[in-house]
């Protein structure tokens, strides 16, 4: 009967009382690697037989290899059963779940079920999900490096590698690898720079990523100041510096050099050494018993003083007071002769050397004052500090008749008026023989030949006259930084006025109107923000005050790693107010669109100040809408709110567009001419930033700026001038080129970069200046600008800073703020938001006007062909091309009677024909 059951189905073998089997062995998960077969074990006691089950089917029973033996201890029956499972089997399965097995044991009593095992294909794919990306820190920065190994059966396991060597997280507590594959150094150090790469690992193989360079850099700091050095005027005012030196650290690994001077200077005063002076001579004592009187002098008619000389001579004298008639000690009158000729003889001597002596000090004491006198200046200067480069408040003062260095001898000077005149000099160096004044501080006395000696010149060791011929140019310099004084021409002031027109101040980069049910269009003036409000968003007989305004100062919002902020931050409000329909927000932005290598988000800030994120601009929502121009975001809204667009590269292409603009300005040396080259986000805002500023310096744009292709590939960016006409001009060596570290042009967020390159000429004589200034990142993208100008600026050709001038027009209400008439475009939705046999007509209207994604957020309008009409409204701002809306409904197939009446009738209203012509 034994044999007739061995080829019945396993659930017919009788039980009878006994003991359940007991599995000894279960099998195990298990991977196939290649195409070598697995195998898989069961073991039971007591069991009469085993029979593996895979994917709830049973396992023929020729597949089986079964062993039979009998434990010692209890005697009862053990049986040990394997089968194998090959790679083919695995993948002809196409179930719910993994491929698995269990074995099913038989005793008297009954069966027992071991534990499923999974059967599952091993292997590991080439490509990394995210390779490591090098990056350059700070010493004690945080360096995070982020690992997201190949997709694998089993999961692969990650080792990090630093120049080739395993790094052991558990010997270096500064290390951490345990946080998701990522590594984590907690406070870089020098020795932390170095190339990294990350290992992963299963049982299949071993994958490699892509090495990261880490660069742990020191910016540099500047040690103490030292002492003051002496005064270097032995006797009245000169200067005393003290230094100090970038060492403390000093900069290492492209680190950022000290900012700010390593010199300071102050002036002072050494007190002049005073030679004593005797007084008069005192009366002459009463006669004494020796026949002698005194007279005393002190030498205090000035004392010495500050290391002057004692005055020489006797301060004591005495003489015989009776002329010889006295007898001393008794002694014979004749005796007494004889001593007192020789006593005359002695007080002639003395007589002849107090004369002497007194013709000396009055000769010293008529040269001094001489001295004194002749040293008056025509100018007093008085100043606070004498810190070189830098400007200082200057008193000129007229002074007394007679004085050869007046400003004009032959003016008669009012003695009980006295004059003052302040404004900036500029002094490039301590050295300089000549003082640059400005020509409009002698305003109140125009036409007058000045002759200036300063004290800074005299303590200075310069003592050569400058000669000024100031004519009165009233009012044609504003003050400011890096500008040219004295000897250079007026600038012309219509010229200058042209130039700068169209540029808002800072104070003006917000505007703000009132709107109604009709809608309209708010603008920041040449910052290329601006804001759609579609006819109907407000309610009827309501009116809104609306404002958009562009953050000025550095943006709260700051990106992490390598994200960029790509634009500005843009605030519109106020937010408590809500709209029936969205509105269409549009900030321009820097990057080079593609999807391949940017991942673009919506960022908005709550009102604690945090940043969340609205949306990918690839996502599908329908909560907003972003439609992503070359040069511009458009952004359809419910609320409003400060929102930005930030940029997360997603490989080594990814570029942002630079835009690179020259501006030049004579220097303070009047030989000198200043060129400074600025690399900015490609943004309409980042520029007239630039430009407001160069309008308080007196540059002038020196030619049309261009564009720059920077890739986040970790390459530097070389600004270099190149061409300098020689024996005209020259540049100081080895300034020619500037290099800047990726990290500083990639992570300036929306400060702009510029270089300044100063060159000087020859002579005053040339006025002309051509150079080339050459842009270019590292292994990528090159610009050269070629400079051809007159550095006199009434002869420089004017260049417009923005192709679209918007500051005439703000805001604008109502239907002039519409490039298609209301009443077209009620016809427009009327038609295509009624459905048809082919479907929605609106979603052909999207695809004409590349509106290809996200379309179920239009689905979600009430009207959405009006949506889609107000994007083209927002996209089409200031071309207001109606022919190329024309074309997407004729090539839809309406009737061209439509078409007739936006591009002849409609065209002819007055409002319509005015926005036109204003480019708007």
């Amino acid at each position: 009967s034994g044999n007739d059951n061995s080829e019945a189905l396993p659930e017919s073998i009788p039980s009878a009382p006994g003991t359940l089997p007991h599995f000894m062995e279960e099998p195990d998960d298990a991977y196939i690697i290649k195409s070598n077969p697995i195998v898989l074990r069961c073991k039971a006691m007591p069991a009469m037989q085993i029979f593996f089950k895979c994917n709830g089917e049973w396992v023929h029973q020729n597949e089986h290899v079964s062993e039979e033996s009998m434990d010692e201890t209890t005697g009862l029956k053990v049986r040990e059963v394997f089968i194998n499972v090959t790679r083919q089997q695995v993948e002809d399965f196409h179930g719910p779940e993994d491929y698995w097995c269990q074995c099913v044991a038989w005793s008297h009593l009954g069966t027992s079920k071991s534990r499923k095992a999974s059967v599952r294909i091993a292997y590991l794919r080439k490509n990394f999900e995210q390779d490591p990306q090098g990056k350059e820190v700070p010493i004690e920065g945080m360096i995070v490096l982020h690992c997201r190994p190949p997709e694998g059966v089993p999961a692969a396991e990650v080792e990090w590698l630093k120049n080739e060597e395993p790094i052991d997280s558990n010997l270096d507590e500064n290390i951490d690898t345990r946080a998701d594959h990522n590594l984590i150094i907690r406070q870089a150090r020098l020795s932390d720079s170095g190339n990294y790469t990350c290992m992963a690992a299963n049982i299949v193989a071993k994958r490699r990523s892509m090495s990261a360079t880490v660069v742990v850099y020191v910016n540099g700091g500047w040690s103490s100041w030292t002492e003051w050095s002496n005064c270097n005027a032995r006797c009245g005012r000169g200067w005393q510096k003290r230094s100090r030196t970038c060492t403390n650290p000093a900069p290492l690994n492209g680190g950022a050099f000290c900012e700010g001077m390593s010199v300071q200077k102050i002036t002072c005063t050494s007190l002049c050494p005073v030679d004593g002076n005797w007084e008069v001579w005192s009366e002459w004592s009463v006669c004494s018993p020796e026949c002698e009187h005194l007279r005393v002098r002190e030498c205090i008619a000035p004392p010495p003083r500050n290391g002057g000389k004692y005055c020489e001579g006797l301060s004591q004298e005495s003489e015989n007071c009776t002329e010889g008639l006295c007898i001393q000690d008794k002694k014979p009158l004749h005796e007494i002769k004889s001593q007192n000729i020789e006593t005359a003889s002695d007080i002639a001597l003395y007589s002849g050397l107090g004369a002497a002596v007194i013709a000396v000090a009055v000769l010293v004491v008529g040269v001094t004052l001489y001295r004194r006198s002749q040293s008056e200046y025509g100018v007093d200067v008085i100043d606070s500090s004498a810190l070189t480069g830098g400007f200082q408040t200057f008193n000129f003062k007229t002074v007394r008749q007679g004085n050869s260095l007046l400003l004009n001898s032959s003016m008669q000077p009012d003695l009980t008026v006295s004059r003052t005149y302040s404004g900036p000099i500029c002094l490039q160096d301590p050295m300089d023989k000549e003082l640059m004044t400005e020509s409009s501080l002698f305003n109140p006395l125009s036409d007058i030949k000045v002759k200036v000696q300063s004290s800074f010149m005299v303590s200075l060791g310069v003592t050569e006259r400058a000669e000024y011929h100031g004519k009165a140019h009233s009012g044609t310099f504003p003050h400011g930084n890096n500008r040219a004084f004295g000897t250079i021409q007026a600038r012309n002031k219509a010229t200058y006025i042209q130039n700068l027109s169209s540029i808002s101040t800072r104070s003006e980069l917000k505007t703000t109107a009132f709107f109604g049910h009709l809608g309209g269009r708010l603008v920041v003036p040449n910052t290329g923000v601006s804001l759609l409000i579609p006819h109907g968003a407000i309610p009827e007989e309501s009116s809104w005050e609306i404002y958009l305004a562009v953050t000025q100062k550095e943006s709260s919002l700051q990106p992490e790693g390598t994200d960029v902020l790509l634009g500005p931050e843009v605030t519109c409000g106020p937010s408590d107010l809500s709209v029936s329909t969205p509105f269409a927000l549009t900030i321009p932005h820097c990057a080079e669109v593609n999807s391949e290598h940017w991942n673009i988000h919506l960022k908005k800030r709550t009102q604690q100040g945090k940043w969340e994120e609205v949306m990918s601009v690839e996502e599908e929502t329908t909560s907003c809408y972003c439609l992503l121009d070359p040069y511009a975001c458009h952004i359809l809204l419910n609320s409003f709110g400060t929102y930005a667009l930030i940029g997360e590269p997603i490989s080594e292409c990814a570029a942002r567009q630079l835009k690179v603009a020259v501006f030049g300005c004579l220097s303070c040396n009047s030989l000198d001419y200043n060129l400074r080259v600025y690399c900015m986000d490609n943004t309409p805002c980042a520029f007239q930033e630039v430009v407001s500023d160069e309008r308080l310096q007196g540059g002038q744009l020196l030619e049309e700026p261009k564009l720059l292709h920077f890739k986040g590939n970790t390459f530097s960016l070389q600004i270099s001038v190149l061409d300098i006409p020689p024996f005209l001009w020259r540049i100081k060596p080895f300034t020619a080129c500037q290099e800047v570290p990726f990290s500083r042009v990639w992570g300036s967020s929306q400060q702009p970069l510029h270089c300044a390159f100063s060159l000087e000429r020859y002579t005053p004589a040339t006025t002309q200046l051509s150079c080339k200034i050459c842009v270019r990142q590292v292994k990528g993208h090159e610009q050269i600008l070629q400079i051809q100008t007159s550095i006199l600026e009434n002869e420089r050709e004017t260049i417009a800073f923005f192709a679209h001038d918007d500051s005439n027009f703000p805001a604008q209400m109502g239907p002039k703020a519409f490039k298609i008439p209301h009443s077209i475009r009620q016809r427009i939705c009327a038609t295509f938001d009624t459905p048809n046999a082919k479907g929605k007509d609106w979603q052909m209207l999207a695809q004409k006007n590349s509106i290809n994604r996200n379309l179920s957020y239009f689905a979600t309008q009430s009207s959405p062909s009006a949506v889609i009409l107000d994007l083209w409204e927002a996209r089409h701002q200031h071309d207001g091309d109606l022919d190329s809306l024309a074309c997407a409904l004729e090539e839809i197939g309406r009737t061209h009677s439509k078409i007739s009446d936006i591009t002849e009738t409609e065209i002819e209203e007055p409002d319509f024909n005015y926005s036109r012509q204003n480019g708007l």
